[in-house]
């Protein structure tokens, strides 16, 4: 039910957002009970003056790496299983595609189930 976006300054290496994606999507089937087969993203990479963040914004020590991610899902989860999801994205991040922990920036996008149709025209979550 998740639909990620993952935002990205343009990266030499081909292999890096689609890895950062896989890390994405390992962190909320281990965190927030994501279902498998549950995979849908959107991978862009930007050139260096269309993604813009404050280097220090809550003291937060920022590069030019940024990595932003937005997850729309359906609503429920507790704060814990946020944080935890958080953690797991940015230390998995960190550990397989090099990115700075500081430089991970992500936003979560709650909507009723409702809201939700993945093919057919069909709302297949509502009740």
């Amino acid at each position: 039910m998740p639909l990620v976006r993952i935002d990205i300054k343009r990266h030499p290496d081909p292999t890096h957002l689609p890895k950062v994606g896989q890390v994405v999507y390992a962190a909320m089937r281990r965190t927030i009970n994501v279902p498998e087969h549950d995979n849908f993203q959107v991978l862009t990479e930007h050139d260096n003056d269309r993604l813009v963040n404050d280097p220090q914004y809550l003291g937060i020590q920022r590069s030019n790496g940024q990595v932003f991610i937005q997850i729309t899902l359906s609503e429920g989860r507790s704060v814990e299983q946020k944080k935890a999801l958080y953690l797991a994205i940015a230390e998995g991040l960190n550990k397989e595609a090099g990115v700075r922990m500081e430089d991970v920036f992500i936003n979560l996008v709650e909507v009723h189930k409702e809201n939700w149709s993945f093919g057919h025209g069909v709302a297949q979550y509502a009740l």
